[in-house]
């Protein structure tokens, strides 16, 4: 039945072959549900959202597990799905400005204090881009929005945020520090030099690991990274205190967020129940995630969700063989399963579901049909079982830095594919680049490109190659820091 239904022996593989890949991917990309609800929660950032850890952890297992079923059984392809590393930022970055709307909302008298929750018009908002994805793709014109930008803006984007996501990484754990100037214009960004401290030790051991194993190739490197940095966290913890008194109540050990009575703390069981997904699920505020101020966003989770897809498709059937006279088979069946994704997604009360490219490891070890697919999802719903230490490990920055700093890495590959020898591609690619992490907002960074790209390109006489959807969308964003965002402050 599963030969017949997934064309194992077309593909020249079998059960077991499905069942390792589908194990693989899952190694492969499991630290998103490490990262994920300490991202969404503020835990990782040290700014807490109001989303609760256990519904986000809840909320990214069973997102994910759906998602990726879906795309096993009715695309059949090999790739799994889980919320977008990029884009968990980007919702992040969404939160102040759905926040200074509702202050606006309430201060007007046209909301209650406490009606609704900067959290809560982000999840609409990724609704809406899903929607919108499922109806491109429904439609079949997707291709419209794939013309709009070009590739340089495509590959800046993924660069500017894997930039973006790498300083968080180093800021959060303390390696990179704000020194405080005479003046707030004054203040300037340094490396802290007390290297010994407790949280920086177990974060650059993580971080030297990780890439070391990435860089052996090693299936799994960042899932073996995190779990390898967790042990280290616990025999620090454990050990610290027995340590030559000099040591253990040192200001480097006591004010460490390891030894902090907040900080990390070891599970006492290995295996519990489930998290609830109540306080997230359908907790969507789509009226307001519908209003002209959020539009703009709207838009950017749709870009960034459907060329996260057509790339990860696209790179995932290539290594699989799939591909055929450079044509992708079942592509409107592909798409439409990650635009689904996008909306279970926000249902649950996650960020944008998508396409990840780990699933090329799958690939590796011979994954070519939907089987491995539906095995990985299979291991995001057990993973739910193991909460406990879900909760240990992502309650902890530098245990999962490392993995933001790595992840961040991989996304800065993408600079190649700028076409740096025509500056009116290079320089609005440029401006998102920088933007990103200097504005420390993804919102500003890419609007910062996708204003000047079509200017700098008109003005240089290459008008001809933007399409007209960009100047539509530089004109949106124009208005929108004129007329709405300079209100907001």
């Amino acid at each position: 039945m599963l030969d017949r239904f997934f064309g194992l022996s077309q593909h020249g593989t079998n059960i077991r072959t499905e069942l390792f890949a589908g194990l693989t991917t899952f190694l492969t990309m499991a630290y998103i549900i490490f990262l994920q609800p300490a991202i969404l929660s503020g835990r990782l950032s040290g700014m807490e959202t109001g989303m609760d850890f256990g519904a986000v952890t809840a909320a990214t297992c069973i997102s994910a597990a759906l998602a990726t079923a879906i795309m096993g059984l009715y695309a059949r392809y090999p790739i799994a799905q889980a919320p977008g590393m990029g884009e968990n930022f980007f919702f992040l970055a969404v939160l102040p400005f759905a926040a200074a709307m509702l202050q606006q909302q309430v201060d007007a008298g046209k909301l209650a204090p406490g009606e609704s929750s900067a959290w809560q018009v982000a999840l609409g908002v990724v609704f809406v881009s899903g929607v919108l994805f499922l109806l491109l793709s429904l439609f079949g014109i997707r291709q419209l929005l794939l013309d709009t930008t070009s590739v340089s803006m495509r590959h800046a984007m993924a660069a500017g945020i894997g930039l973006f996501i790498a300083f968080i990484g180093m800021k959060n754990v303390g390696l990179m520090v704000i020194v405080r100037g005479p003046r707030p214009e004054a203040d300037t960004l340094a490396m802290n030099h007390q290297l010994a401290s407790p949280d920086l030790v177990i974060f650059l051991f993580g971080l030297l690991l990780t890439a070391a194993l990435s860089a052996r190739r090693l299936p799994g490197a960042i899932f073996w990274g995190i779990a390898a940095t967790a042990l280290v966290a616990v025999a620090l913890k454990l050990s610290l205190p027995h340590f030559p008194e000099c040591i253990a109540k040192s200001p480097l050990v006591t004010k460490s967020m390891l030894m902090e009575q907040r900080g990390f703390q070891i599970a006492d069981r290995v295996l519990s129940e489930p998290p609830s997904m109540a306080p997230t699920f359908f907790k969507l505020d789509l009226w307001r995630a519908l209003s002209l101020p959020m539009l703009p966003f709207v838009l950017i989770f749709l870009f960034m969700v459907v060329f996260d897809t057509l790339g990860t498709l696209i790179a995932v059937a290539s290594q699989a063989g799939i591909m055929k006279d450079n044509e992708l088979p079942r592509a409107r069946q592909a798409f439409l399963s990650d635009a689904a994704a996008s909306v279970v997604g926000a249902v649950c009360g996650t960020s944008t579901v998508t396409s990840f490219i780990e699933s090329t490891a799958g690939v590796e070890q011979g994954g070519r049909t939907g089987l491995t697919a539906l095995t990985t999802a299979v291991l995001f719903l057990l993973a739910l079982f193991f909460y406990p230490l879900i909760k240990m490990v992502g309650s902890y920055p530098p245990i999962t830095a490392p993995a933001l700093v790595v992840v961040g890495a991989m996304m800065m590959r993408s600079i190649l594919q700028i076409e740096w020898t025509n500056f009116a591609e290079a320089m609005p690619a440029f401006l998102i680049i920088v933007g990103i992490p200097l504005s420390y907002s993804i919102a500003d960074g890419l609007a910062l490109g996708f204003i000047s790209y079509p200017v700098v390109k008109l003005l240089s006489g290459q008008g001809r190659d933007v399409k007209w959807p960009m100047y539509v969308i530089a004109a949106v964003l124009v208005a929108y820091f004129v007329g709405i965002r300079a209100q907001m402050g």
